[in-house]
């Protein structure tokens, strides 16, 4: 699978803090509230995408899909 994330940069990067306050900065103003909560479930509260779909009630095939958009956006925003 490729790393969408390095997409071939070999320049310096970021320091850790800065890339984490970016990721922070991305979540909060960039996302939906239905993909940060989304999201927010299923990396930091580690729930399963069942979990979740039973939760927000709603199919499990729309968490996935509110899930990969998130993480689209998230990439598409720290590209630059």
């Amino acid at each position: 699978m490729r790393n969408t994330l390095f997409d071939g940069y070999q320049g310096p990067r970021l320091p850790r803090e800065v890339q984490l306050r970016r990721v922070r900065q991305v979540i909060q103003e960039e996302l939906s509230p239905r993909q940060r909560e989304t999201l927010t479930a299923y990396y930091f509260h580690r729930m399963t995408i069942p979990q979740i779909a039973q939760e927000q009630g709603v199919n499990k095939s729309t968490v996935s899909r509110t899930l990969r958009r998130a993480e689209e956006n998230i990439r598409r925003y720290l590209k630059y």
